[in-house]
């Protein structure tokens, strides 16, 4: 347990970050699915515009430190060549 001041408000932070951070990561996983299931349904046009939300999340993502920067790089990577492999 905490026994300073400064460990005491530097565990409370970290529960509020962890917070945020779950909820940020669960908003990320629900779009990416949208991407997935429009891809596996075969719309490109949902497709699009669901990647369009997407991408910029997992950007942001990366920059809050939620999740590495490579690894928001190799998704948006593997998401956006799917979506270009759908036919119109």
């Amino acid at each position: 347990m905490a026994n300073t001041s400064s460990a005491k408000k530097a565990a409370r932070k970290a529960v509020r970050r962890t917070e945020i951070n779950k909820a940020r990561r669960s908003h990320l996983k629900t779009e990416v699915r949208k991407v997935e299931e429009a891809i596996s349904s075969g719309d490109k046009v949902a497709a699009i515009a669901a990647m369009k939300i997407a991408e910029p999340l997992l950007v942001r993502t990366a920059q809050k430190g939620v999740l590495h920067k490579r690894t928001a790089a190799r998704k948006v990577s593997r998401l956006t060549v799917r979506v270009q492999a759908l036919k119109a």
